[in-house]
């Protein structure tokens, strides 16, 4: 037991609890890596894309693992809205605003874009339609991928940020006083408080992400049927 604890006697629990929210933290970036790269997987392939995929870094901070996160997305957003402009210099004013429209069927919209797609890629493909309309005409790009950005650089920006991922294979009391070189012990409960709220704000964030890249993932596989 730590010196610590006979004059905090809640610490032990407050230890266990750092511990557990570490885990659910680290588990929520790591599928955010697995889904980034899925994603990075689907526009090399598909849209001629020439991205590199992401590995998440155990030696180092989350708040540094949170920026490789968010790199790869301004890469990939850069590499969408090439296609976009691409897509509103090729095609005419009202088939490109088709393309905006939320009422518009997707089918339709695969139409369109499967008409310039040749002109835009070497490889013009009912997948790659389907790629561009999913990513680019929706809401993935402008909504999605930027809140979890937003998201990641709180996270980032906030205590947690300077927690190393490696720690929690150190034990419980090393992660504690890892979070001590922080703040200091009385200030645990606002570390576990930091925990929660950046973990709800992050799990919506990255169950709307991978869900749309699912999305974007059977839509290839339907149209390579």
């Amino acid at each position: 037991m730590a010196q610590s604890d006979f004059l905090y006697p809640e610490n032990p629990k407050r230890r266990q609890e750092v511990n557990r929210l570490h885990q659910e933290l680290l588990d929520c970036l790591s599928d955010s890596f697995h889904a980034t790269n899925k994603l990075i997987g689907v526009l090399n392939t598909h849209l001629g894309c020439r991205l590199a995929s992401i590995e998440m870094k155990r030696d180092t901070t989350i708040k540094e693992n949170c920026d490789i996160i968010i790199q790869a997305m301004m890469k990939i957003q850069k590499e969408l809205q090439k296609v976009d402009e691409a897509l509103k210099d090729k095609l005419e004013p009202t088939l490109y605003r088709k393309l905006q429209d939320i009422k518009e069927k997707e089918t339709e919209k695969i139409a369109i874009v499967q008409k310039v797609i040749s002109v835009i890629l070497e490889e013009a493909t009912s997948a790659a339609s389907a790629v561009a309309v999913k990513l680019v005409g929706s809401n993935i790009t402008t909504g999605i991928i930027n809140k979890l950005v937003t998201v990641l650089a709180q996270i980032g920006a906030s205590l947690l940020g300077s927690i190393g991922v490696a720690v929690l294979g150190l034990g419980i009391d090393m992660i504690f006083r890892a979070i001590l070189g922080a703040v200091e012990k009385t200030q645990l409960q606002e570390a576990i408080k930091s925990y929660e709220k950046h973990l709800v704000e992050f799990k919506s964030a990255s169950e709307k992400y991978h869900h749309a890249i699912i999305e974007v993932t059977n839509t290839v596989k339907h149209q390579m049927k």
